[in-house]
């Protein structure tokens, strides 16, 4: 005869709070993420905000992404929270043909204030 060890008994009506139970990832799926970013090294001139622009939309984050005058790229990415994290992580790397050598990222509280993401041009 096989026996099983229950987990630690659950109420009735309380959700699984554990990081593996569907409960969680059900939870952070709808939890909301702000990461502001700057890229630094070639990342102009690879289409850097044209590839960044395709990852966002595909994840479904709103924002912007824009070159600066010094050479870098800036970015605001907002959305669902692995979605964000996804997009942020993608941008460490950038386009085959960018080569990043800095990376910097500053998480905000969501404020979604953006409808879809763009690429803005005001350098």
């Amino acid at each position: 005869m096989i026996f099983f060890r229950r987990k630690k008994e659950q109420k009735q009506g309380e959700e699984d709070k554990s990081s593996s139970s569907p409960f969680a990832k059900a939870r952070e799926a709808k939890e909301k993420a702000r990461a502001h970013i700057f890229v630094f090294g070639r990342v102009q001139g690879v289409l850097f905000r044209e590839n960044t622009k395709k990852k966002a939309e595909k994840l479904g984050i709103s924002g912007w992404v824009k070159n600066l005058r010094d050479g870098r790229v800036e970015a605001v990415f907002e959305g669902n929270k692995p979605s964000v994290e996804e997009t942020v992580n993608w941008a460490r790397k950038g386009p085959i043909w960018a080569k990043v050598d800095d990376f910097s990222v500053v998480w905000e509280d969501c404020r979604d204030e953006f409808k879809n993401f763009e690429i803005r041009y005001d350098l």
